[in-house]
């Protein structure tokens, strides 16, 4: 199995390229700016790895992208940009071009943890800003590379976040909101993670044995949040509140 991924949904450019040989993944991988700089630096970083990578687009079996929740830039960015590769490879132009894994982000997260942290039961969250996050439970499923979500991915402010006992906080958004956590959540293990495209290499087997992938043309960003900026009313209100105000 030879898949491209990437994830862009953050602050971060994370790309990877791997070759799986039984359950040993062969990767190439980048890290690096993301938000306003991912656009420009997302293709010509892809190119080099699977260069690196002795591969060709041609010789993919799939590309995954960071489906979201996240940023909306880099969500549409890294949407399309998965479109056009799967679209341009030549041995499959007619046919639809590659299959397209949308990978969700908060789950790339909890991988992350599990990999880095050995965290089997995880309540992922992510910075959503306008003082809002990200959150979705996942526990890995014994013996197996699979996660499953409990229940449906919300947009919460910290304080509403309410991990259950055993859960690890996993994501991006602690320090950020240092002192705003609940009582349970501030008791709680935090560790650092981010929806890397090494994690969803790890992901990709499973996702694509469950028939995650789609034809390009299907491929679509997961949008939680329906509003990305906030009136001059609420960015006043936040700012008498203490808290800052901002966008996505």
């Amino acid at each position: 199995m030879k898949i491209l991924a990437f994830d862009t949904s953050t602050e971060s450019l994370s790309i990877a390229v791997g070759v799986l040989q039984g359950d040993v993944w062969s990767l190439h991988a980048h890290a690096g700016a993301g938000g306003a700089q991912a656009s420009a630096a997302l293709i010509p970083h892809a190119m080099r790895l699977l260069h690196e990578a002795g591969l060709s687009l041609d010789d993919l079996d799939a590309v995954a992208f960071g489906a979201g929740p996240g940023s909306f830039t880099g969500l549409r960015t890294a949407c399309s940009v998965a479109q056009g590769l799967a679209f341009g490879t030549r041995a499959l132009q007619g046919s639809g071009g590659l299959p397209v894994l949308p990978v969700p982000t908060l789950m790339a997260v909890a991988e992350d943890a599990c990999a880095r942290h050995g965290a089997t039961q995880v309540l992922a969250v992510l910075d959503a800003r306008m003082d809002e996050v990200y959150a979705a439970r996942y526990v890995r499923s014994a013996g197996t590379a699979a996660w499953r979500a409990l229940g449906p991915t919300q947009l919460l402010r910290p304080e509403a976040v309410q991990p259950e006992p055993g859960e690890v906080l996993a994501g991006n958004a602690h320090a950020v909101y240092a002192g705003r956590w609940s009582a349970a959540a501030t008791g709680a293990s935090h560790v650092d993670a981010a929806p890397r495209a090494e994690a969803m290499l790890r992901l990709a087997p499973a996702l694509l044995a469950a028939g995650c992938a789609v034809p390009a043309a299907q491929a679509m960003p997961i949008y939680i949040r329906d509003k990305v900026a906030q009136t001059t009313e609420e960015r006043a209100a936040a700012k008498a509140a203490g808290h800052p105000a901002s966008g996505t």
